[in-house]
């Protein structure tokens, strides 16, 4: 077959089946990401269907995916907003990151995959899922809650320390010297503070630039703004992602609302490519040797997680509720975990089997958070203690 005809078709299928995925799992209430990874993992190598005309439009596509994940994320904030948050957030951030890390590294050590699989590895287990806490706190009615803005500026934290880990984790993975990984690094440091005070003193020029009231417009100027600056990142040997992330926190305003309306559809086709793609290079065979310590990393983490949310909203004064209803929102991993990931393999640095532990441990954590978030609640109200009675006279 023409190789053109055999990738529109391989193609148009498997958007077709994303859609599919994405109908059942809004359905069973839960987040398409393990199904897109589960299509994935049954159309690439070893899989129950191979497709070989798709896997260069793929890898293109979800490139794409990572930098309108990225820069949708950074749509969400300002940079006062990031200042604000990372000032009321970096104890229990700092907490999150000892207590998260720590058990994917300490797995990577244990396996024999080393500094840099535990470097990988720390980071896929550290990353809670920003996109799956927002869907969960949105869809279970709790915007208002009180534990809410403790869940988001520990998310905010998160996302500051991926601009700062991903350029380390690059240099790291391209095996450049310590010298040349300390330049990397300074460099990333120094492209972020300088966007986040341009963000904060002139952001609205960089959103003036970027706005137009003609929709076709604004979107190819948003689009055409953040691929030229995730090259221009890349080329300075910063993360691509980070450069992405950058430009969302630059814009801001009334601006930023609208980018994220139009952008939301495009992100969401090209991030779902990428799960799939992800889930293309990953041979299934090779998850059942890793799926008991996905397990093991899946029941630690969630538990490190609970103790983060609880132990943050407990020192904003919030109840016993809704200290459990943050450490379970903070449950679940995904585009974050998969990015990292991703990166690692495509190195070549890495072993083959890490991209298969990752893949089963956010299929695993996926699944728990918004099911932990879903029941914590009636859990805590059935485990409460009774209260007791007054003393009789």
């Amino acid at each position: 077959m023409d190789p053109l005809a055999l990738t529109l078709i391989e193609l148009g299928a498997v958007v077709f089946c994303l859609g599919l995925l994405a109908r059942l799992a809004g359905r069973i209430g839960m987040s398409p990401i393990p199904l897109y990874l589960v299509g994935g993992l049954a159309f690439g190598a070893g899989g129950v269907v191979k497709l070989d005309g798709m896997h260069e439009f793929a890898h293109l596509s979800g490139e794409i995916g990572v930098i309108l994940l990225l820069l949708m994320l950074g749509l969400e904030y300002t940079a006062a907003e990031l200042f604000t948050g990372l000032r009321r957030s970096w104890q229990a951030g700092v907490l999150d990151l000892v207590l998260n890390f720590a058990p994917g590294a300490a797995l990577a050590f244990l396996l024999g995959w080393g500094t840099v699989g535990a470097m990988v590895m720390g980071g896929v287990t550290y990353i809670s899922s920003s996109g799956i806490a927002a869907k969960v706190i949105t869809d279970l009615g709790r915007l208002g809650n009180r534990e809410t803005p403790v869940v988001l500026s520990i998310l905010v934290f998160e996302d500051l320390a991926m601009a700062v880990y991903l350029p380390i984790l690059t240099a790291t993975l391209a095996g450049v010297s310590f010298l040349g990984g300390l330049t990397t690094v300074g460099i990333s440091l120094a492209v972020v503070t300088f966007v986040l005070m341009v963000a904060l003193r002139h952001g609205h020029h960089v959103s003036k630039a970027v706005h137009s009231e003609n929709s076709e417009v604004f979107l190819l100027n948003l689009l055409g703004a953040a691929l030229l600056v995730a090259g221009v990142a890349s080329a300075m040997q910063v993360s691509a992602a980070v450069g992405a992330f950058m430009l969302g926190i630059a814009i801001s305003g009334a601006t930023a609302h609208s980018a994220t309306r139009i952008l939301e559809p495009l992100r969401d086709l090209f991030a779902a490519i990428f799960f799939v793609a992800f889930g293309l290079n990953t041979d299934p065979s090779t998850i059942p040797p890793v799926l008991g310590w996905a397990l093991v990393l899946a029941v630690i983490t969630a538990v490190t997680k609970m103790i983060t949310g609880i132990w943050a909203a407990k020192r904003a004064g919030i109840g016993r509720a809704g200290r459990f209803r943050a450490g379970a929102a903070l449950i679940a991993r995904g585009e974050f975990s998969i990015v990292i990931a991703g990166l690692a393999v495509a190195s070549g640095v890495v072993p083959r089997e890490l991209a298969a532990l990752a893949t089963a441990y956010v299929l695993l954590m996926a699944i728990i958070g918004p099911l932990a978030a879903r029941y914590v609640e009636p859990l805590v109200k059935a485990f409460r203690p009774p209260a007791q009675e007054p003393a009789r006279a």
